[in-house]
């Protein structure tokens, strides 16, 4: 016998588990730009260290997060920057460049939890 009376039942458990899922969108989206934002960062940071500037540094950015986005767990990243870096002469080992990424990852997490709080971020509708 289902229990289908006010406060219980179905309707209940259905409403918890949409409110679940929702916020697990929801959870996901943002890690989702804070790792997009991160790598922006990062890449930022690291057109700096190659002395790069203005639009320059903008483009490197930008690639620095797409190649982010082109294998999981930030490998293709990671390897481009060591590759760059290293090859300007800058000593640097995956260590500190991690260590750097972690930095600047709760920067990324301030920033994007700044700007959904003050409106200038929204999530996709439904989330």
């Amino acid at each position: 016998m289902a229990n289908t009376g006010a406060g219980g039942g179905r309707d209940a458990f259905e409403d918890r588990e949409k409110a679940f899922e929702a916020k697990y969108r929801h959870d996901e989206e943002i890690a989702f730009r804070v790792d997009a934002r991160c790598a922006q960062l990062l890449g930022r940071w690291a057109a700096v260290q190659l002395g790069l500037a203005g639009q320059a540094l903008d483009s490197y950015a930008q690639a620095v997060r797409e190649a982010d986005l082109a294998r999981p767990n930030h490998v293709a990243m990671m390897q481009k920057l060591l590759a760059d870096l290293i090859a300007h002469g800058i000593m640097i080992n995956e260590a500190k460049l991690r260590v750097q990424r972690e930095r600047l990852l709760d920067e990324a997490r301030s920033q994007i939890v700044s700007e959904l709080g003050s409106g200038r971020q929204r999530l996709e509708p439904g989330l």
